[in-house]
């Protein structure tokens, strides 16, 4: 099992990391969520039937133990979103784009920050379609969709993020025009 579990992390580490890393933005949860990956991964290779490849096989655990963070996330939110007096406290949001992604374009940074708005579902064919480089059949096989299915929500995640840096687009030159005008 040594060798094994030191050839996966030999040629899928970096690409787990920076996959988990586009889910949650996060390098310290991106780091614990890998480590999650690896004990799923040593409590069922021996289940592992490679009916899939092994890569699509850690994409798809990997991807699970996104959404598993996202799910505990959510109900912290909510307990906090409920205990939280909006009357008296102000919401601020002070944190920086993560150092690792050092993006130096305006426009590379609105397309990383659309991510956010889009669902996991898109989101997820997003980071494996253009960033992880997955085929169109990987990504179903690791997401346990059809290649339609994909096909479908790649469209509607990539028209969502082209609405979403044209509405930043317009945003900017309005306030443009305001500078200019005032």
């Amino acid at each position: 099992m040594d060798s094994v579990f030191q050839r996966i992390y030999e040629n899928y580490h970096q690409d787990l990391f920076q996959f988990l890393f586009y889910m949650v933005k996060n390098k310290e949860t991106a780091e614990d969520l890998v480590q999650e990956v690896y004990i799923r991964v040593y409590k069922s290779y021996q289940r592992f039937e490679g009916k899939s490849s092994e890569k699509t096989w850690l994409y798809s655990i990997a991807r699970n133990a996104a959404i598993d963070h996202f799910r505990k996330q959510k109900s912290w939110k909510q307990r906090l979103l409920e205990n939280f007096d909006w009357d008296k406290q102000q919401v601020k949001d002070d944190s920086p784009i993560p150092e690792e992604v050092a993006l130096q374009k305006e426009q590379v940074q609105w397309l990383y920050k659309s991510l956010d708005q889009c669902t996991i579902d898109q989101k997820s064919v997003i980071i494996l379609r253009y960033i992880q480089s997955l085929s169109i059949s990987e990504t179903a096989e690791v997401l346990g969709w059809t290649e339609s299915k994909v096909k479908t929500t790649q469209h509607r995640a990539l028209k969502a993020v082209k609405k979403i840096m044209e509405e930043h687009a317009g945003k900017e030159e309005s306030s443009f025009e305001k500078i200019t005008l005032d």
